[in-house]
């Protein structure tokens, strides 16, 4: 069964945090001035930060207003958020030195030219703004709160979140965007462009020219997407993996119409559950839909079910299929085989997710893997928030 939802986080005060960010920068001797401060805190009230360069962006653009101050401000960022990123990475240039460790005895490099002033060391009592205040968060503690586990849970592996982190997994995957790629439709609409010439409309065009054509419409068929169907292994080896790409299902259920399965010991249809307005809900519901959760694997029983019961009958016929398994079966890999084979025949694209695949010493060796990638036309490993990235353009791809 799927834990009990967890009550997310209280948002940031995106305010507060602009305000201790620029004291900071003000303090290592850019001009920052309360103006550009606010400029800031709208800044990120209007575009929310999602990744660590976003912020870095929106504050170089709002609070830098000289070339010569650039150092302070790069320097000032990557002490900050401790070497989660460098800023020279965006520009090419060479990285600042590191700061010194708060145990180190020798004493601070000298300022270069241009770059007056250096950063003090966020204490605990003492603040951004220079008043002495127990018990509030350093700009240090307050910018790193927001961003950084946002970046480490975009970066870590599935199977190594714990039940908060999946809680949080949950808001980047409402940002998750699955669509199909286009399929030519069987109607026509008319376009200046279009290859085919409409000789009807022509016709009737030409009647306010005397019968004469002089303006040739053209058309080109609809363009409609193509259908997704999501399969999911929820076997034990799978079950690391299966809980956070339920996010996945979901997300493809409720934007692209996708249709949603799980198997671990036989299949399970989930579309009509996902499609729940509560996500809470929608995923208990989902683990008591599947009464194999964390079971054997069969994978080639449970395709053969597909196959049978929907593939034939036009739920696979031109879709995008996208099966999130590590291959591990414990059922004959002939039986896998074959219909992998069926479903080749049917499918537009197979897209295979195997979270294994993320090791660099993986190689698809199993019975099962083995006996499934010659059929499969893109093998990514999945086994991130930014691999999904990776998932999201295979299905996409024309």
């Amino acid at each position: 069964m799927i834990a009990a939802p967890i009550p997310r986080p209280a948002e940031p005060d995106l305010a507060d945090i602009a305000a201790r960010f620029s004291a900071l920068v003000r303090a290592a001797g850019a001009a920052v001035t309360p103006e550009r401060a606010g400029r800031f805190a709208s800044a990120m009230a209007l575009a929310p930060p999602a990744t660590v360069d976003d912020l870095y962006w929106l504050g170089r653009v709002t609070l830098v207003d000289d070339h010569s101050t650039i150092a302070v401000f790069d320097r000032v960022f990557s002490q900050v958020f401790g070497g989660l990123v460098d800023p020279a990475d965006f520009r090419g240039d060479v990285p600042p030195p590191p700061p010194p460790s708060k145990g180190s005895t020798r004493p601070p490099k000298q300022a270069a030219p241009g770059t007056e002033g250096s950063l003090p060391e966020p204490t605990a009592s003492t603040s951004a703004t220079g008043d002495s205040s127990e018990g509030e968060p350093s700009a240090h503690e307050s910018l790193t709160a927001v961003l950084s586990p946002e970046e480490r849970l975009r970066h870590q592996d599935f199977a190594k979140l714990t039940a908060d982190e999946l809680a949080d997994l949950r808001r980047l995957g409402d940002r998750m965007a699955l669509a199909a790629p286009p399929r030519p439709g069987r109607r026509r609409t008319r376009d200046p462009s279009g290859r085919e010439l409409d000789v009807r409309a022509t016709l009737r065009r030409s009647r306010r020219t005397g019968g004469e054509p002089m303006v040739a419409v053209r058309r080109r068929r609809r363009r409609r997407p193509r259908r997704v169907v999501l399969i999911c292994d929820i076997s034990g080896s799978m079950e690391p993996y299966a809980r956070a790409y339920l996010q996945l299902l979901m997300s493809g259920v409720g934007a692209a119409r996708a249709e949603a399965f799980v198997f671990a010991t036989r299949l399970t249809r989930l579309t009509r559950t996902l499609r729940a307005a509560n996500p809470d809900a929608a995923l208990e519901k989902a683990g008591r839909a599947a009464p194999d959760w964390s079971g054997g694997t069969r994978i080639g029983d449970s395709l053969k079910a597909f196959n049978d019961g929907y593939g034939r009958r036009g739920l696979a016929r031109g879709a995008v299929m996208v099966v999130l398994s590590d291959g591990w079966d414990t059922g004959d890999p002939g039986v896998l085989a074959r219909e992998m084979q069926r479903l080749s025949r049917l499918a537009f694209r197979i897209v295979w997710v195997n979270p294994r695949k993320a090791s660099a010493d993986y190689e698809p060796l199993t019975g099962g893997m083995a006996a499934a990638l010659p059929y499969v036309d893109a093998f990514v490993s999945g086994h991130n928030r930014t691999a999904l990235d990776e998932v999201l353009a295979a299905v996409a791809s024309p």
